[in-house]
């Protein structure tokens, strides 16, 4: 099911929680590997996109709806010099997404910049969360493991005024910085969340895994935290490579790499759990 607008989007959720039906949103599906076996749930592809520039008392506002994307969205507010989200020039994915999962790079994340996003609850009114209601941590808010039960329909970003200039110098660093430390090619971003004062990335390159392949799937020469699809790799060529690497780190280093990116759809139970991980 499409849903073009928040209220779409409020609307669908709203009649198949009341019909008893599972769901799950998809927006860019930027960190998501589904199932090669499908989905057996509805799927609401969310092209709510809205963007709106607030300029009230000297103070700087972006809210957008959730499956506008994020990149973009930090593009346009820098186009006007207004600061804050450049860090996000970068990062692939939607505002829903980047507020569920608190999205960040360059020093930055959602934590830093969110003023407030707009909550659908399951049996509740449409509700403003301030920021200190997500209880950000590392990648992680209170709707990371509620994602059945809640749904963000915008969110707004608070801004600094600074001057277009300025703003895309600090984009095209971020861009030179990602084009020198990350591959080309197709690929969900980073795998794995880094583990307290360590680096993923790091770990399976030590485990000496870089070029690891199973099918068309490859742990990238240039980041070990980075799968890429070099033709037509499965999902289940990801998903070997996912427990290659996490058991080679943990023989070696007694680390459990915690995933970064959702599964979506049919796995098998004991499998997940061999890698500490829940379908969604």
């Amino acid at each position: 099911i499409t849903a073009n607008s928040a209220d779409q989007r409020a609307v669908v959720a709203e009649f198949l929680w009341g019909a008893g039906t599972r769901f799950r949103i998809l927006g860019g599906g930027s960190n998501v590997l589904i199932s090669d076996q499908g989905v057996r749930e509805v799927i609401i592809l969310n092209k709510a996109r809205e963007v709106r520039f607030l300029d009230h008392e000297k103070k700087l506002e972006v809210t957008a709806e959730s499956g506008a994307g994020l990149a973009s969205v930090a593009r346009r507010a820098s186009a006007r010099g207004w600061g804050g989200l450049e860090w996000a020039a970068t990062v692939p994915g939607t505002i829903g997404g980047a507020v569920v999962g608190n999205a960040g790079a360059h020093g930055g994340d959602m934590a830093d910049s969110l003023l407030m996003a707009e909550i659908l609850q399951q049996g509740k009114q449409r509700e403003p969360w301030p920021v200190e209601r997500f209880a950000y941590g590392y990648r992680r808010s209170v709707l990371k493991d509620r994602k059945s039960e809640a749904v963000v329909l915008n969110a707004t970003m608070t801004m600094a005024q600074s001057t277009p200039d300025e703003c895309q110098e600090k984009i095209r660093a971020f861009v030179a910085q990602r084009e020198l430390t990350q591959p080309p090619g197709a690929s969900m971003g980073s795998m794995f969340k880094n583990p307290p004062n360590d680096v993923a990335g790091r770990l399976i390159d030590e485990a000496g895994l870089k070029g690891t392949r199973r099918g068309d799937a490859a742990i990238s020469e240039k980041h070990g935290n980075f799968f890429i699809n070099e033709g037509t790799a499965s999902a289940q060529d990801v998903w070997e490579l996912i427990r290659v690497a996490r058991s080679e780190v943990a023989a070696r280093y007694g680390i459990d790499l915690e995933l970064e990116i959702e599964l979506f759809g049919d796995w098998d139970d004991e499998s997940l759990q061999s890698v500490g991980a829940t379908s969604v």
